[in-house]
């Protein structure tokens, strides 16, 4: 077992999430069955909700937190939804269905080199997929809304930041009571990871693979992240991008060599290069973006800016993914106007 805070150099951030909001709520969760949106659903089930929903297109991911939540998993609770977040009318009549009060959107695609070879995938999930969530949220009732974001977002230079900073964008055009997104670094060991691909690696003698020597990434365990999540929904308000203080950025080899360490094995590192629109530092706040405090010490924010494109008129779908990836970018960093949004 790979102790986290050892590996990352650093003790656990403190944040105390105030969960007052939550008691007697319905809550809806999308992505239930991926890493953030799995222990999340574990979290609220300890709070007094009136429901917990769990949304995912991977049933085999919603048994798996169906089980550990309720030690059984039988499927047959309406709560428990299999559907895809990039089908409006059926995520509608789920929402519909529901009402949920309070929304956690975790359902997204993550992986960079994927999504720069597969830009409309982004597209589909990460845009136009929390377009319909919070269409149908807002639709159906929904007071708060909180959206997961990335570091990536801030600055973006590649398909899946450009796709997360549209994202905020598009949560950002909503006004219910409380809509925000929540931007945080890279989650330690969450399924997919390079923490998770570095421990396989090394306990199978095989080489570590870090594609620059420079690399260096912000770093959240998931306790801090559903902790963030939790307390961002309470503070937040509508238009804002929360943005939470990770410390100094972890040197990616560095984290590698302490991962081996713990294992008590050797770390064989090998440097593969930088992918397409790959940073070796990433940023918290764009440098467009005026942040302020809030009163929690290691929470900030800024308000987002709406964009004045669309994305039809913007970015060409077709068939050309490096065009696309290249107009998704251009889309997600270009001249905005905060009196006018259009979809």
């Amino acid at each position: 077992m790979i102790d986290p805070y050892l590996a990352l150099g650093r003790e656990r951030f403190v944040i105390n999430p105030d969960a007052k909001y939550l008691t007697g709520r319905r809550v809806l969760v999308t992505g239930a069955g991926g890493s953030i949106g799995s222990e999340l659903c574990r979290r609220l089930a300890t709070y007094d909700l009136r429901e917990l929903a769990m949304l995912d297109r991977d049933e085999s991911a919603l048994h798996s937190t169906q089980l550990s939540i309720s030690k059984q998993a039988l499927l047959t609770d309406d709560t428990i939804i299999l559907g895809d977040i990039r089908d409006e009318r059926s995520t509608l009549r789920v929402f519909q269905k529901i009402r949920p009060e309070i929304v956690f959107h975790a359902a997204a695609l993550k992986h960079q080199p994927l999504l720069e070879r597969y830009p409309h995938e982004a597209i589909k999930v990460n845009v136009i997929g929390t377009m319909n969530v919070i269409r149908a949220a807002i639709f159906s009732g929904a007071k708060r809304f909180i959206n997961i974001s990335t570091d990536k977002a801030a600055d973006p230079t590649c398909v899946l930041g450009a796709s997360k900073r549209i994202a905020e964008q598009v949560v950002a055009s909503f006004h219910p009571d409380r809509c925000v997104s929540v931007r945080f670094g890279n989650v330690f060991a969450s399924r997919g990871s390079a923490v998770e691909t570095f421990i396989w690696q090394i306990k199978n003698d095989e080489w570590i693979t870090i594609t620059s020597p420079e690399m260096f990434r912000y770093f959240i365990t998931k306790d801090e992240a559903i902790d963030l999540l939790i307390h961002c929904g309470s503070i937040g308000t509508s238009g804002d991008v929360m943005i939470m203080d990770m410390g100094k950025p972890i040197h990616i080899a560095g984290l590698a060599q302490r991962i081996a360490d713990q294992l008590n094995l050797p770390a064989k590192i090998v440097y593969t290069g930088i992918r397409g629109g790959e940073k070796t530092y990433e940023v918290l706040y764009g440098i467009d973006e005026c942040i302020k405090n809030t009163e929690h010490p290691l929470i900030s924010y800024a308000k987002v800016p709406l964009m004045t494109r669309t994305l039809g008129d913007a970015v060409d779908l077709s068939d050309d993914a490096t065009l696309v990836g290249r107009q998704l970018v251009e889309l997600a960093n270009g001249e905005n106007d905060s009196n006018s949004h259009h979809w």
